[in-house]
């Protein structure tokens, strides 16, 4: 065939066909760069062609699922075994990788960053509230009809903008305006797995039948709203991060979750489209960069100008749970702002446990007291009832009392409906062991309360003792509204996903965190606040926690940055936030990880927490282009066929190894990883190289607090800078001891860098990992 030497990337993915349910194989397929050879008039024309070659029937054009043209080229369609067996082995494919399945990552916050409505100077007034920006949020779609959506006083849509709004029965062409500029839907992907939808539940259109889209999207961008509250809790003003910004809403997850293909497809569209940010709260299991088709499409975007951000995941409090982790990607840990929900537990004992709740019916009678138990303790399957799982409970047990119920497998709020299913008058949530201390306010549908863990553990020694004594356990729930300016905060949510990076370990991750506990935004109609489909109750605000609500926080101040230095790249934008955020408390203390109660690390946190006034003015940026990160990938061991699949590029990897490791990514944060083998003595180094986006006659000069017990020094110490945009490198050389490590066991230790001219502080996490190898 004539188009044989043209190289083609395929990625695999195992999917049951509904139709036949046969196992059936979809493939991305991608083609180098814009390969098409002449004698095809078309790409689909090409691809239609490349099929035939191995197909076993002639049904393609329908086998085709997305075709891809601007961060990846290519298309994806479904192949039985033996056709993907003979594409494999034939000439010029590249690579066959299995899809994943992605899932999402599930007021105050403005005003706790900072940004004022009433400054005269600052990030909002500079950047024009990001008029001119346009952010794409890949999500479960959006309620165009809410207030936080309205283009009262917005100017035209900005020239640059090619996208659309697809309209449908449930979603017509009006509801695009100036301000939700575009709107797409994606699900070729998802019913090649599933079958056809079930559009008595779900839209057929961009409409967000979730809610989860419509609250990432208001968080990024919405306009101000007042008055705004969920169920009474919160009053105030809501708003978005850039609320004069364009909103793109790009539905990729649905009933099954986000699937690969589809998200690829957002990826490309949103990028030809000509948004300037993508926010992506959705994230799956860490795969090397070159199966990620979350990875390939944001090195695609970011290739393009185009600033990502993801959200981290809630794996947390464990250690390895970051997901999302490319360097070309802001990954967004989720922080705890200055306001809570307290719901407090009163014991007939007399003793008040700490909760929180968003609970807006009737309450429980504060002076009285009602009979409590545990579910774990009462028949039947006690690990099932101990959960509060569908159909455990006995509602001989459980009617008229408050019932104790432990966290994991279904839903928190759920939870809640099974309790009340039972007869029950109220609920009190336990965290488990793994889920600490931090507690996260969930609108529940009867009165209902969320406790830690230690609380947890007193609350069964309360009903045991007073089962045994001659009175029997009782309590009560006592719903005190909305708190502010509560301290400590910020906190590191317990739930918020930490390091190290189990892909690249040299590259901190999360970058940093931003408001994602607790936080108010736009929530569609016919979606209740609970979220359950026996929740009939209608708030326009909701109140949700999450990575999945830090990460538009950053999407829409990245867009507020753009809009005020249109010349900073992905990369500067990312350094800018980084390098400003703070790890100190509102009590001047480094920052708790609310899961322990304890001193948080920058394996929590990344660089810290981010402060949106200091990054618009950093004062010196790490700059970073698609090139560097081909290098990064040459010495992460990729192979050039590997890098190709990721960048897109040609890599020449002997030049990349002669300049380094891959620790030497300008990177803002800088992580070493020693393997100690017996060695005594250990050493490595970083390269930076520092661009000046402040004064023009700058001198800085370095501050450095080495982690503990370790040498590091900085040369040279001070730098000089004539102009903006000027450029200058410095060397990190970091010197270590070996430590007494049992096998198979690693020491973290921390410190940072930072360069000052009197006016910016530049900061930089310096990160050295010991580990003794099995």
């Amino acid at each position: 065939m004539a188009n044989l030497h043209y190289l083609v990337y395929v990625l695999l993915i195992l999917t049951v066909s509904a139709t036949d349910q046969q196992r059936r194989t979809t493939f991305i397929v991608r083609v180098q760069n814009d390969a098409k050879p002449s004698v095809f008039l078309t790409h689909k024309h090409w691809y239609d062609s490349t099929l035939a070659a191995v197909s076993e029937q002639n049904l393609l054009s329908s086998r085709i699922i997305h075709t891809y043209e601007t961060v990846f080229h290519g298309f994806s369609a479904k192949l039985s075994a033996v056709e993907a067996s003979k594409l494999e082995s034939a000439s010029g494919v590249l690579s066959v990788i299995p899809e994943q399945v992605r899932h999402l990552h599930t007021t105050r916050s403005p005003e706790f960053l900072g940004l004022k409505t009433s400054d005269s100077a600052g990030l909002l007034k500079e950047s024009d509230f990001g008029s001119d920006l346009v952010i794409g949020v890949l999500d479960t779609g959006i309620w165009p009809e809410r207030e936080s959506f309205n283009d009262k006083g917005l100017g035209p849509v900005p020239i640059k903008w090619k996208g659309k709004c697809v309209s449908s029965g449930s979603f017509p062409a009006t509801s695009c305006n100036r301000k939700l500029i575009g709107a797409k839907y994606f699900s070729a992907g998802y019913e090649a797995t599933n079958g056809k939808m079930n559009e008595t539940i779900e839209h057929r259109s961009p409409r967000d039948s979730d809610g989860h889209g419509t609250h990432t999207a208001s968080i990024a961008a919405g306009r101000y709203v007042f008055p705004a509250s969920t169920l009474g809790y919160a009053r105030g003003v809501a708003a978005g991060m850039a609320p004069k910004a364009r909103l793109a809403a790009y539905k990729v997850c649905w009933t099954a979750g986000c699937f690969d293909s589809d998200i690829l497809a957002a990826f490309d569209s949103a990028v030809s489209d000509g948004v300037d940010v993508i926010s992506l709260s959705v994230g799956g299991v860490v795969v090397p960069y070159y199966l990620d088709a979350i990875a390939i499409g944001a090195f695609g975007a970011s290739d393009h100008g185009v600033f990502v951000s993801a959200s981290a995941g809630n794996g947390g409090p464990g250690g390895l749970t970051v997901t999302n982790i490319a360097p070309w990607v802001t990954t967004v840990g989720a922080g705890a702002i200055d306001r809570d929900f307290p719901a407090d537990v009163k014991l007939g004992n007399g003793k008040l446990i700490p909760g929180v709740s968003v609970y807006g019916g009737p309450a429980l009678v504060h002076h009285r007291l009602y009979p409590l138990i545990y579910a774990g303790n009462e028949g039947g399957d006690g690990y099932s009832a101990s959960l509060c799982l569908e159909g455990s409970l006995d509602p001989k047990s459980v009617r008229g009392k408050i019932v104790l119920c432990d966290r994991g497998i279904n839903s928190r709020a759920a939870k809640g409906e099974v309790v009340k299913k039972a007869g029950g008058i109220g609920m009190i949530l336990a965290n488990g062991v793994f889920d600490g201390e931090g507690l996260v306010a969930d609108c529940h549908v009867l009165p209902a309360t969320s406790i830690g863990a230690s609380s947890g553990d007193e609350i069964r020694r309360y009903i045991q003792s007073a089962t045994k004594s001659k009175s029997p356990p009782k309590a009560t729930i006592i719903f005190k509204g909305t708190r502010i300016n509560v301290r400590p905060a910020p906190v590191v949510a317990s739930f918020s996903a930490r390091g190290p990076n189990p892909e690249s370990p040299e590259i901190l991750k999360p970058d940093l965190i931003a408001p994602g506990l607790n936080i108010l935004a736009a929530w569609p109609d016919k979606v209740g606040p609970s979220g359950l489909a026996s929740d009939n109750r209608k708030t326009e605000f909701n109140i949700l926690s999450g990575t999945s609500m830090a990460c538009p926080h950053v999407s829409g101040l990245a867009a507020l940055l753009k809009a005020a230095h249109p010349e900073w790249s992905p990369a500067a934008i990312k350094s800018a936030l980084i390098t400003t955020a703070y790890t100190l408390d509102n009590r001047g203390e480094t920052m708790i990880d609310e899961s322990t109660g304890n001193s948080s690390t920058a394996m929590d946190f990344g660089a810290g927490h981010v402060h949106p006034q200091k990054a618009m003015d950093p004062g010196l940026v790490y700059d970073i282009s698609s090139y560097d990160y081909v290098d990064f990938l040459c010495n992460s061991n990729y192979t050039t066929k590997n890098i190709q699949v990721i960048t897109r590029k040609h890599a020449d990897c002997s030049r990349a190894k002669k300049a380094g490791h891959t620790g030497n990514l300008n990177f803002p944060s800088m992580t070493a990883v020693f393997q100690q083998y017996g060695k005594r003595k250990m050493s490595t180094h970083f390269i930076r190289t520092v661009t000046n986006v402040g004064e023009p006659k700058s001198v800085y000069t370095v501050r450095i607090t080495p982690p503990r017990g370790m040498n590091v020094t900085v040369e040279p110490m001070k730098l000089a800078f004539r102009r903006v945009g000027q450029k200058l490198n410095y060397l990190v050389r970091v010197k270590v001891k070996a430590m007494k490590l049992s096998a198979g066991s690693s020491v973290t230790k921390s410190g940072s860098i930072e360069w000052s001219d009197g006016k910016h502080v530049v900061r930089s996490p310096v990160l050295v990992t010991m580990q003794e190898p099995l």
